[in-house]
């Protein structure tokens, strides 16, 4: 039974090198580093939208959502975080 070899199929998907030794990327490997830098981006964005929410409150956010069962809170920072997805999707999009 032959041994399956991913490496040498699946690595040129990512990236070549040419007759000089240089690593060219093909499509498949700009797409993957493009996911994950818009990934990076995102979640870094989310971050900050929720530390200044918690910075402009006057109240623990926390104490209010578990506590508290506050819904109305939890739902005004889910539209937050999804008014932020919808942006960050449109900048990617194009």
């Amino acid at each position: 039974m032959p041994v399956y070899d991913w490496a040498a199929t699946a690595l040129p998907l990512l990236a070549q090198t040419d007759a000089a030794g240089e690593i060219h990327w093909g499509g498949f490997g700009k797409n993957i580093l493009a996911a994950v830098l818009y990934t990076a981006i995102g979640l870094f964005f989310f971050a900050l939208a929720f530390w200044v929410i918690c910075k402009v409150c006057p109240f623990s956010i926390r104490k209010e959502i578990e506590d508290d069962q506050n819904t109305s809170l939890a739902i005004i920072i889910g539209s937050v975080i999804l008014g932020i997805a919808m942006i960050i999707s449109a900048a990617v999009h194009g």
